[in-house]
């Protein structure tokens, strides 16, 4: 029998997860703040909500590209020099956004600043979670993703409470300086790097991603981005513009408020379900079935809009789409190597952040030319199925492969490779 190479998972890997979720639930603010401060920057600037809709727009656009160049010097010299830069950068961005004296300065400042620093909290964070664990990385994965659903929970009821107390711009600096007196201690925890024994290295240095699917490895991950940036079009319609709809509707921006953190508090319980279900199933089965909830989720935006009604399809809505994210990084470890996790996670989930910003331009657009959202909605619908396609198609290829060419079953894929980091 072959050799077992010894599980690189240690109770450290556990407390450094425990670290990675608190960083991401305070730096992941960039994600929520923009959309719950949009109905007092629109009425600062006095502009149309696709106009308010830019700052968010820039600083999604920011976010995957500081998370794709943070991934890419995590895997050169570690996760906490970048991380620590993107911090300051995030809460020096809070401070200068404070004094934007046009919209346009907001947004370029939002994106150069906001964006790119708090990058540095989401992907780059999952990346360096998936080098700790090989038993339980499905679950590690996942867990390591809640936080930038808890950041969605914790942050928008304060923000929202801040922005009509003192508004909009003095919420920013405190948000600033919050962070920044908060994140640079914490981030010490991440100072030791993944070190492991070599043959470990050299069994993940060669990945298999074309041995499961018959494409070469770099048109696998291309169509693995841009399935992620279709579903994220269609969940940056309600995450982005719910408090705003719900101004529409008559319930006020603190009900949308509440609202988005109740859709992200069942995000942070779909996540922990959907970490088990990873853990089962593998990641490409488990997109399908993800991006077939979140599907029929945002269909029930359609026919209802109660105050009550609203809630509960926020709650199902949040339970629907907790597992497309972590299915990305659990996808790209199960096919690619380990030397390449920080840039190819990072690359992988950062672009799912596009299509954020475009999902949540598009839904401010439209809303402008129909004067419903009723149309956006249907936009993210036909987006998400656009996901589903490109899912489903890729696993067909993968359970097509002849048996002995690694194409058994995603769960055996994982489980098959020696453990790495």
């Amino acid at each position: 029998m072959p050799t077992q190479t010894p599980s690189i998972e240690t109770s450290y890997s556990w407390v450094r997860l425990l670290a990675s979720i608190a960083l991401s639930t305070l730096g992941c603010v960039g994600l929520w703040s923009l959309a719950v401060a949009l109905p007092a920057v629109q009425a600062d600037f006095g502009v149309q909500r696709a106009e308010a809709s830019l700052p968010y727009t820039l600083t999604m656009i920011g976010f995957m590209i500081g998370g794709i160049t943070v991934g890419r010097f995590a895997d050169r010299f570690g996760i906490l020099p970048p991380f620590a830069g993107g911090t300051i950068l995030m809460g020096l961005g809070y401070i200068l956004t404070a004094s934007a004296p046009t919209l346009p300065v907001f947004a370029v400042v939002s994106g150069l600043t906001i964006g790119l620093g708090s990058a540095a909290s989401f992907a780059p964070l999952v990346a360096d979670a998936s080098l700790w664990f090989d038993r339980h990385r499905g679950l590690a994965i996942s867990l390591a993703t809640i936080g930038s659903s808890l950041s969605g929970v914790v942050w928008p009821p304060v923000i929202q409470h801040f922005i009509s107390e003192v508004g909009w711009r003095q919420t920013h600096i405190g948000i600033g300086i919050f962070c920044l007196a908060t994140m640079l201690p914490l981030a010490l925890v991440l100072r030791r790097r993944p070190v492991f024994d070599k043959p470990a290295i050299e069994a993940a240095s060669t990945g298999n991603a074309s041995r499961v699917i018959d494409l070469p490895p770099n048109v696998i991950h291309a169509l693995l981005t841009f399935a992620g940036l279709c579903c994220c079009v269609a969940m940056a319609m309600p995450q982005v513009h719910l408090v705003a709809y719900c101004g529409d509707l008559g319930f006020g921006p603190a009900r949308g408020a509440e609202m988005l953190a109740v859709m992200l508090g069942f995000g942070v319980v779909s996540r922990l379900i959907f970490g088990w279900v990873l853990n089962r199933i593998g990641g490409l089965p488990t997109l399908l079935l993800g991006s077939a909830m979140q599907t029929l989720a945002l269909a029930l935006y359609l026919p209802f809009d109660g105050l009550v009604s609203l809630y509960v399809v926020s709650a199902i809505f949040g339970l629907a789409q907790g597992g497309l994210v972590p299915s990305y990084a659990v996808i790209i470890r199960e096919l690619f190597p380990a030397r390449e996790a920080g840039f190819r996670v990072s690359l992988a989930i950062s672009t799912t952040l596009a299509g954020m910003a475009l999902g949540g331009w598009l839904a401010g657009a439209i809303y402008d030319w129909t004067g419903s959202y009723a149309a956006a909605i249907v936009n993210g619908i036909a987006w998400n199925m656009a996901n589903m396609a490109i899912a489903f198609w890729l696993l067909r290829q993968m359970r097509g492969r002849p048996a002995g060419v690694g194409a058994a079953s995603p769960p055996s894929i994982g489980r098959t490779r020696a453990p790495t980091g």
